[in-house]
């Protein structure tokens, strides 16, 4: 969705920004967003690679364990830079952070 596109670019500019410290947890349906190998259409927004930029400028994601399995996403199948987590890291993330946005 437009919500998980929006996300992920201001989670991508933030993390490009020296002295930033970015997480993405992907919970729900924006489980799905750590899908690896999409493929889209030509000149629509590639999320996986979106993802990618995120972690390659030393942004974590972690996607919720409950929400990958009831949607059969296993562990492989994750994006490169995605890892399956847990509500008790989204919580200990959360009470770390300075702010936190929902998308």
């Amino acid at each position: 969705t437009e919500r998980s596109y929006n996300a992920l670019r201001l989670a991508g500019s933030l993390s490009k920004q020296p002295g930033e410290q970015v997480r993405v947890f992907l919970i729900g349906e924006g489980a799905t967003c750590a899908h690896a190998h999409q493929k889209v259409p030509q000149g629509h927004y590639n999320i996986e690679i979106m993802l990618k930029t995120v972690a390659k400028h030393g942004g974590e994601i972690g996607v919720c364990s409950s929400c990958m399995d009831a949607r059969g996403i296993s562990d492989a199948e994750l994006a490169e830079g995605s890892k399956r987590s847990s509500m008790d890291e989204l919580t200990a993330w959360s009470r770390e952070a300075d702010k936190v946005l929902v998308f």
